[in-house]
């Protein structure tokens, strides 16, 4: 797993992010940082809308995020949340294309690590290319 230092700097980042969340309907701020094999962390919040579904979750934005500024390979994700909570499906889908392996930190208000695992365990039988038609078909 990662060292004490880079655990702490996702924390850190994840828990700065969540005071700039855009919660006005559930009043539930998530934030997200995501850690490339670069070395740089982009962090997302959760961004509601009148319209619910339009809504996005932090782990969506921080890898739309990262994505649109070229990077292509995540090593950890933290996830502050009042209580902890684990990403939700759509979001371990959108991170499994890129990693299984990757570590994910479920972290509290108060900046607590309350689960430390890795996404192949939150997600077994991600979706991917492999279950798609060759190309050319």
């Amino acid at each position: 797993m990662m060292d004490e230092t880079t655990r702490a700097r996702l924390v850190a980042a994840a828990l700065e992010a969540r005071e700039r969340a855009y919660a006005p309907y559930s009043h539930y701020p998530v934030g997200a940082a995501l850690l490339t094999a670069s070395g740089r962390v982009f962090t997302g919040v959760n961004v509601e809308n009148a319209a619910y579904p339009s809504g996005m979750c932090a782990e969506r934005v921080a890898v739309f995020k990262a994505v649109s500024e070229g990077e292509r390979s995540f090593e950890a994700i933290a996830i502050a949340a009042a209580h902890g909570a684990p990403p939700c499906g759509a979001c371990r889908q959108v991170l499994a294309e890129f990693s299984t392996a990757m570590a994910v930190l479920v972290v509290d208000e108060q900046g607590r690590v309350l689960q430390e695992t890795t996404l192949g365990e939150l997600l077994p039988a991600p979706f991917d290319p492999s279950f798609l038609p060759p190309k050319g078909t």
